[in-house]
């Protein structure tokens, strides 16, 4: 019997369904137990959000400073043949709770010596909070073995309208007939369970930590090469003013929502007029950086891989 643990936060329900519907296949085997673990806060977030409180969740999220979760049900001293850990992107970071359970000990004695399965759900930008999933498995001696990222098709102009709509009202909606449907698209969150199906057979094989991604060929971590330069400058541009925040004070006091003012004004400047003018230089400057840009996103993309030529075979 090969058994299985699904980790999660999902604050909407769509990384609960995503983890489910992926997990599907392992659950419905006669040979694999599987279990489900989501993650709760101790102080619930709040959904809608009010812009302010969204605000104020950022500096200590992108600074991976855990928040306080309730005890996992499962048994630390458990060993498990995979873990599937999925998690949403907040401000370019792992949500808190992830990383409450990545910085835990329980969550580090489950994660120690065991095949693990990273799965994002966001809106399009997931590198570089991935890239902190990675050295938070690392320090806990957890074996990376796959990745698949699911993310809105809409544009980037579209979704940075529809997605805080949904975050901020709770509506996801399509309106003005122009701006689609907020979220994963229900297609892609269905064929996820391609995944699932793979990694049940690789979990029968006994090849799921071989060192050869189970999932390669499968289309499950496509880089979208064009967003891999403003997701380090806003990951740098994060950072300085997460630890300009902290300095200020504790989240929820009256001179830290003072100078979250100032961010916000800060922000929605740099994306009106900063953000335009530096993606039509660089859209004018890819073809020099061509070979750079490809060496990128073939780093991203591990270790599963864009490919898709095992799909259908």
């Amino acid at each position: 019997m090969k058994r299985v643990l699904v980790v999660y936060f999902s604050q909407t329900g769509q990384l609960a369904s995503i983890a489910r519907t992926l997990s599907e296949p392992l659950a419905s085997a006669a040979d694999c137990e599987v279990e489900y673990e989501a993650l709760t806060p101790r102080k619930p977030y709040p959904f809608p959000w009010p812009v302010f409180d969204f605000l104020d969740a950022f500096p200590e999220t992108v600074a991976l400073e855990p928040p306080e979760i309730e005890p996992l049900r499962a048994d630390p001293d458990q060993r498990y043949d995979l873990i599937i850990l999925a998690y949403t992107v907040w401000f370019l970071s792992p949500a808190p709770p992830i990383t409450a359970f990545l910085k835990s000990g329980s969550g580090r004695a489950l994660l120690s010596n065991t095949p693990v399965v990273t799965v994002v759900g966001c809106r399009n930008m997931w590198l570089q909070a991935q890239e902190d999933m990675k050295a938070l498995l690392a320090e806990a001696g957890a074996r990376h073995v796959d990745h698949v990222a699911l993310t809105d098709r809409g544009s980037s102009l579209k979704t940075l309208i529809t997605t805080p709509r949904w975050m901020l009202t709770g509506r996801r909606d399509p309106f003005w007939g122009v701006f689609p449907r907020a979220g994963i698209d229900a297609a892609d969150i269905r064929d996820s369970a391609r995944f699932g199906n793979a990694l049940l057979r690789a979990l029968r094989a006994g090849t799921i930590d071989s060192g050869e991604p189970t999932l390669r060929g499968l289309g499950a971590a496509p880089v979208d090469d064009r967003l891999i330069d403003s997701e380090r400058i806003g990951k740098r541009s994060f950072t300085i003013w997460s630890k300009l925040l902290r300095r200020v004070g504790p989240p929820g006091t009256a001179a830290r929502r003072a100078v979250l003012g100032i961010y916000l004004v800060f922000l929605v400047t740099m994306i009106a007029t900063v953000v335009p003018i530096t993606m039509t230089l660089r859209a004018l400057l890819r073809p020099l950086r061509q070979r750079k840009i490809s060496a990128q996103k073939a780093y991203f993309e591990q270790p599963s891989g864009s490919d898709r030529s095992g799909i259908h075979s």
